[in-house]
Order: C-alpha cells, then structure tokens, then sequence
C-alpha cells in the first residue's frame, strides 16, 4: 500500500492518526495504488475514474471526494514526494549552502520514498516508472510542467527563507530553485533511458541524481575544453 510519507519530526513531535483519519488514508492510498496499476496495465487515455472507483470497491462519489480528476491520483505519489522534498529542505543544516542543502534533501527523499514505498504499484520502482508515463502522456506532462512551476516558487521561497533574503530582489533563490529543477527532471529522463538504473530502482535513481549534481558545478563554472 502507498503509505503517504510523513515529514521529518521528532520522537516528542510525531502525529498519531485518529481511527477516521487513518480509514481515509487507507482509502485515498487504495485510490492512488488502484490508478497506478491501471494506467501501467492498460495507459492513461484508456483508463476511467469509474474503473479506478471499481478496483476499491468504492462510489465516484468517493473518488472525487479525494481527487479533482485523474491527473491529480496520477500525480499524486510524486506530489507527495516533492510536498516531503520540501519538508526536509526545511529542516537542512543552516551551515549547508543552498545547493549541498537540496541535494541532501532530495536524496533523502528518495531514500524515505524508497523505505517506505519498497514495492507494490504504490512502490518506488511504480513511482518512478510514472515518470516514464507523464513523459509520453501530454494531458499529464502538461500536468505535471504546471505543477513543477509551482514547486520551484516554493523552493526559492525556502530558500530566500533560509538564506535571509528577499526572493522579489535576489535573484539566486529562483534561478537556483529552477536549475534543480531542472536537474531533477533530467535525472529522471537519463534514469528511465538508463536500462541498468532503470534496473537497480530507487539505488540507481540516487546514483543517476548525484550523477548530475557532480557535473552541475563544472558544467556551469568550469571550461568544457
């Protein structure tokens, strides 16, 4: 079952869900496990939301009670990994600067995701094989492109946050924001064209991830003679 993360807190700071809370869970991760499987068996276009409802044995009604439509159960596994990304940004060091700070928080995502996803059509390796869908799927790349942007505001609003700055006057906070990113995405795409980290899962997605954070200082600084 797609169990949704939970942020970074403390033993003293831990959130214990009442008995209703945690039947909605359940549901809402049936939901989103159900979608996934469908639209891996069968693509996107062809799957319905009555067919999602079904495989729960739940009510449209019910459904929309959760999801505003099918891009949003489709998306939502990563949503939640970037809502948990953010989270842990918060919580970095301040002695780490901006960069080292996102790229321990996003491999701590990827680790947490991995924990606590390790298989199952809520799994990380169904997580990370959405990617492949969104990619070939316009109605959800489109989706998902919006949703990005959105991200990266809140990434240079945590950031100028973190850094003391004012995000409307400095531009580093965005233009860092939109360069991970960036980054992000194209880890994403050289993971699902890469058959042996395609292979390893979640391991050869982090490889892949640090694999570009390596190259970003000299790609940006260096001399590329």
């Amino acid at each position: 079952m797609a169990t949704q993360l939970t942020a970074p807190t403390t033993a003293a700071g831990c959130r214990v869900l009442g008995l209703r809370e945690r039947k909605k869970q359940r549901t809402r991760d049936a939901l989103v496990d159900a979608a996934h499987t469908l639209f891996l068996q069968q693509g996107y276009g062809r799957t319905t939301v009555d067919e999602i409802a079904a495989a729960v044995d739940v009510s449209q009604r019910t459904f929309f009670r959760y999801f505003a439509n099918k891009e949003e159960v489709a998306l939502a596994v990563i949503a939640d990994a970037e809502d948990f990304f953010i989270d842990c940004l918060r919580a970095r060091p301040a002695e780490e600067n901006p960069l080292q700070a996102m790229r321990a928080a996003i491999t701590q995502t990827w680790r947490t995701l991995a924990a606590t996803r390790a298989s199952g059509p809520g799994g990380v390796t169904a997580a990370l094989e959405l990617f492949e869908l969104i990619e070939n799927t316009p109605t959800l790349l489109a989706a998902h492109l919006r949703h990005s942007t959105q991200q990266e505001q809140v990434v240079a609003g945590v950031l100028a946050e973190r850094e003391d700055l004012d995000p409307a006057v400095d531009l580093r906070p965005r233009l860092l924001a939109a360069v991970f990113g960036a980054v992000i995405r194209h880890s994403h795409l050289s993971w699902a064209g890469d058959g042996r980290a395609h292979e390893r899962g979640p391991d050869g997605m982090i490889e892949m991830i640090e694999r570009h954070f390596d190259q970003l200082g000299p790609a940006l600084a260096g001399s590329w003679r």
